[in-house]
């Protein structure tokens, strides 16, 4: 992998025209180890958010030890780069043949349900393999309520007095079992883990068993950009807000069991920008080499304001505008698709146009798990960058909610 000091310098020594991701490892392994030594607690880290090879490798060199899969090639992954790795099975609906490739291949003792037929389909695949129950952690995962960017619990969950009963259920199958519950990602309330807390102590105290664990899943709130065309949201950071978590663990008395969070955003996001081309400008449209069905899906979404820096291509000896004034330029993605388009515009220097490149930064997370191949177009090119990305000059865009006419 090449290696820049900066974004910069990397679009115009390649002069790329395919997008160009800029990994940060040494980024990565300072939010990692930020992280862990904040929570208190046992880190595994959200496979889903980014699962590539460099990112698993440089999280195993920073120390984190065990990881949360959701699928066979999750759990192909992280052996191939962390073998002595512990993974946590915390999908809570899986194929049955999934289950038993775990169990059986490698080795997976925690795993998450929702529901009595996930214990069921848990149970055959135990006793056909004869494995002892007593060996296998459960987590019941459990329904909870809160303000996310993306909510979870629409999907998976257990209502707690369902919980109640699926505790039951395990011990008397002789599992160890425990509680986990996924507050969403990118919580944007921080009173969101103290009302999760406060459901998983109703239902311990009515299911009445010895727990093995509490898994608080993950959600922890990345820093993106903000448009000041838009009121902030008001939220701690990360240190605050796990300062308050440690006191709502410890005010629910859940201090005394073992305990589990799954980060991802709020550790992998800062560790990637990426480099994108403008292909054409049309007045007030800018067409670019990457898109919804790349690594744009949280710009199409309009959940997370992404910040950009502008990178003009000095082959251009003319241009017509000011430079200094920014205005809104709609977005359109690389491919066939009249859908490619970002739901909000970038403000960029009026400057802008064909052949100049764009560094948008903070797109570690979901970006490159989310990209697709249709219609041929599918980046993969990487670089390693030395210069975190909000070390750079101040970014001149941001992805604003306020609506273009075409």
């Amino acid at each position: 992998m090449q290696k820049f000091d900066n974004a910069r310098e990397a679009a115009l020594a390649l002069r790329p025209d395919q997008p160009v991701y800029c990994f940060r490892p040494e980024v990565l392994k300072e939010d990692v180890r930020a992280f862990m030594g904040m929570f208190p607690g046992k880190t595994a880290y959200a496979v889903k958010t980014n699962g590539e090879p460099i990112v698993l490798k440089a999280l195993s060199e920073a120390g984190v030890t065990a990881f949360d899969v959701a699928s066979p090639a999750e759990f192909a992954a992280v052996r191939d780069v962390a073998p002595d790795a512990e993974m946590l099975y915390m999908h809570p609906v899986k194929a049955q043949s999934d289950i038993r490739l775990a169990l059986e291949d490698y080795k997976i003792r925690i795993i998450a349900v929702d529901h009595e037929d996930e214990i069921a389909k848990l149970t055959r695949i135990v006793r056909a393999l004869d494995i002892d129950p007593g060996s296998m952690k459960v987590f019941v995962r459990l329904q909870t309520k809160g303000h996310a960017a993306y909510e979870l619990s629409k999907k998976f969950g257990a209502t707690p007095a369902h919980a109640v009963e699926l505790l039951g259920r395990l011990v008397r199958l002789g599992y160890q079992a425990g509680l986990c519950f996924h507050v969403g990602s990118q919580i944007e309330d921080p009173d969101t883990y103290e009302r999760a807390l406060a459901s998983a102590d109703w239902v311990r105290n009515r299911a009445g068993v010895k727990l093995c664990g509490l898994d608080i899943g993950g959600g922890f709130p990345a820093e993106y950009g903000h448009d000041p065309r838009r009121q902030a949201v008001e939220m701690p950071s990360l240190g605050q807000l796990m300062s308050r978590l440690r006191g709502d663990i410890k005010e629910w008395a859940f201090d005394d069991l073992p305990l589990v969070a799954e980060p991802g955003r709020v550790v992998v996001a800062r560790a990637f920008s990426l480099i994108v081309r403008v292909l054409l400008r049309k007045g007030r449209r800018i067409y670019i080499n990457d898109g919804i069905w790349a690594s744009l899906s949280d710009s199409w979404t309009g959940k997370i304001t992404l910040p950009a820096r502008f990178i003009p291509d000095p082959a251009r000896k003319t241009r017509s505008g000011n430079p200094e004034t920014i205005v809104p330029f709609r977005v359109c993605g690389a491919t066939c698709d009249s859908v490619d388009i970002l739901s909000r515009p970038f403000w960029l220097p009026e400057t802008v146009n064909t052949g100049d490149w764009i560094e948008i930064g903070h797109i570690g997370a979901y970006s490159l798990s989310l990209r697709t191949h249709f219609n041929g177009f599918y980046p993969d090119q990487f670089v390693e960058v030395v210069t975190p990305f909000g070390a750079g000059a101040e970014p001149e865009s941001f992805a604003s909610l306020e609506t273009m006419a075409d």
